[in-house]
């Protein structure tokens, strides 16, 4: 699966797009905040690390079940929500490219 920000792929041609897809992931363990800024930081930094993998993840699934060989245009939006839960949203086009 090729996977790019870009609209198209250099070197190949599109044949056919074949719908949006998303993945969105959201931490679900707690990020305890001591007394030490740095180590609070880093548990951030590396659970947002974490989410985003799952993200791509299920992107990845999603343009799979629809046929795709391929994700353009591929946008990441990484939040914190309310209560310092890392939540990252993964939206591209699935497409079809020929090999």
């Amino acid at each position: 699966m090729i996977l790019t920000t870009t609209n198209t792929i250099e070197g190949f041609k599109i044949a056919d797009y074949l719908g949006i897809v998303t993945g969105v992931a959201i931490n679900d363990e707690t990020l305890s905040s001591g007394f030490s800024t740095s180590k609070y930081y880093k548990k951030i930094q590396s659970s947002v690390d974490a989410v985003k993998e799952r993200a791509f993840k299920t992107l990845t699934e999603n343009a799979k079940a629809l046929g795709a060989n391929a994700i353009v245009g591929i946008k990441i939006e990484i939040e914190l929500t309310t209560t310092n839960y890392p939540m990252v949203s993964v939206t591209g086009t699935a497409v079809k490219i020929l090999v």
